[in-house]
């Protein structure tokens, strides 16, 4: 009598590895990847989560990595750079990581129709690089642009500092070539500017973090690079000045490519950590960039808008230093090293930055947590930090303390209440999923859900995030 072996987690798993080695080849699959994977920034797997990640050559490898999950019922977790802030690139038990890093040719650049043709793997900032000998630039740029990835942006329609003037990922996207969960190619959009005919499933997509379908390539809109640039800083005596500014701005003629708000508190933390001088007091500052014709006209117009709500505006004529003082906005911030932090990201009408300001500062007060924030001011999109020295906290290992989930919570409820959302540019992923129904009807999250069951019957695709 032969008594087969008990087929367990471990046998399934390899299982799983050897078809996948099989079907896209064995320099393509890693079974035993935990310490070479680097995920999402915000919410790490649990020790000993164990799945197989695949990183196909093609767009054929992503077709047959997604016919076996399919066909063996597995959970797939897409990936671009692992950049993300909300949890949407973390790995879950048993599932396939399928990332798209080496899918990174740019295809086509076309000046003519002001278009690129670019796979999933591209990092942001090389295809500005790649068009900038073709006089053209890729507008969206979040502060990750010299690592994330241009199908992780299209995932989370992601951000950045140009998008009041030039929108954010989704206005420059025109087609998408997507993979759908059983393995099917769909292209969607248009490569015209123009076109209506059916339903848009391009800006579907778009934003949907990878729930529906993974994006393998895109049409993408280019722009001509500007003819001057010039950086202004505004100096305000608070926040609440520097959100007049924004104000003054929008009641102006001019509009800055970039406008971002740094209060006091975060020109203090840049400061401590990168050396500047930038911190004096409660000030809080509007860092501005300019770009286009009439360079002078426009800071000319900016100044005299600026100086009228209080503002004290210096010109940096120096492109050295108006440089620094970028590098200093993307990645100036602390690492908090000995202390529990939080970063958040909400969005409120630009009309109403002050009083998120001002609630920021009463909530820090009503659970005892620091507080401080930058925004997209251009486009009210806020980035505030919520932090607790480590001693103080009641959490004894890394885990965040419940002073700063409550005050989180009161933070994004209050963004709600001025008419604001619970996440402007990260995405939900498995992190903001709590506060899904405080924006939300129940009408619309379920007809979400159909959406979903359309396009991924089994629920194979981010199952458990975002939606």
């Amino acid at each position: 009598m032969t008594i087969s072996a008990p087929v367990g987690p471990t046998t399934v798993h390899e299982d799983l590895a050897a078809r996948l080695r099989a079907e896209v080849g064995a320099h393509a699959v890693q079974d035993s990847p935990s310490e070479i994977y680097q995920g999402d920034r915000a919410v790490r797997a649990p020790q000993g989560t164990r799945f197989v990640l695949v990183l196909p050559d093609d767009v054929a490898g992503v077709q047959a990595t997604l016919r076996v999950a399919q066909e063996t019922a597995t959970p797939v977790v897409p990936r671009g750079a692992g950049t993300g802030l909300s949890g949407g690139a973390t790995p879950t038990q048993g599932a396939i990581v399928l990332s798209l890093e080496r899918l990174t040719a740019v295809r086509e650049i076309d000046p003519v129709d002001e278009v690129a043709v670019v796979e999933a793997g591209v990092i942001t900032a090389d295809l500005s690089t790649a068009l900038a000998p073709h006089g053209f630039f890729y507008a969206p740029d979040p502060a990750s642009a010299a690592i994330s990835t241009i199908g992780g942006n299209i995932a989370t329609n992601a951000g950045g500092l140009h998008c009041a003037k030039y929108g954010v990922t989704r206005e420059s996207v025109l087609a998408l070539e997507v993979v759908l969960a059983d393995g099917t190619l769909l292209r969607t959009g248009h490569r015209s500017l123009k076109g209506v005919t059916g339903l848009d499933l391009t800006q579907l997509l778009i934003g949907s973090e990878g729930t529906l379908a993974v994006v393998t390539s895109a049409t993408v809109r280019i722009r001509p690079l500007p003819v001057a640039r010039r950086t202004l800083l505004a100096r305000f005596a608070d926040s609440a000045g520097a959100a007049a500014g924004v104000g003054a701005i929008s009641r102006s003629p001019v509009r800055p490519a970039a406008t971002e708000l740094i209060d006091g508190g975060t020109l203090a933390d840049i400061d401590a950590h990168s050396g500047s001088s930038l911190a004096r007091g409660t000030d809080a500052v509007l860092l501005l960039e300019l770009d286009g014709y009439g360079i002078r006209e426009q800071t000319a117009d900016l100044t005299h808008a600026l100086e009228a709500v209080g503002g004290d505006v210096l010109v940096i004529e120096d492109e050295q230093e108006a440089e620094r003082l970028w590098e200093l906005r993307r990645s100036g911030r602390g690492s908090g090293a000995g202390g529990h932090r939080l970063g958040e990201d909400i969005a409120v009408p630009k009309s109403r930055l002050a009083e998120i300001f001002t609630e920021l500062a009463v909530i820090g007060e009503r659970h005892g947590v620091q507080t401080s924030a930058l925004a997209h001011a251009g486009d009210g999109n806020l980035h505030p930090l919520l932090a607790v020295d480590r001693e103080a906290s009641e959490a004894a290992d890394s885990s965040l303390p419940p002073t700063l989930l409550a005050a989180a919570d009161d933070l994004v409820r209050a963004a709600i209440d001025l008419g604001g959302t619970i996440s402007g540019e990260h995405g939900i992923g498995t992190s903001k999923q709590g506060w899904l129904d405080l924006e939300l009807s129940p009408v619309s999250r379920a007809l979400q859900l159909r959406l979903k069951d359309a396009f991924d019957p089994q629920h194979l695709l981010h199952p458990g995030k975002a939606l």
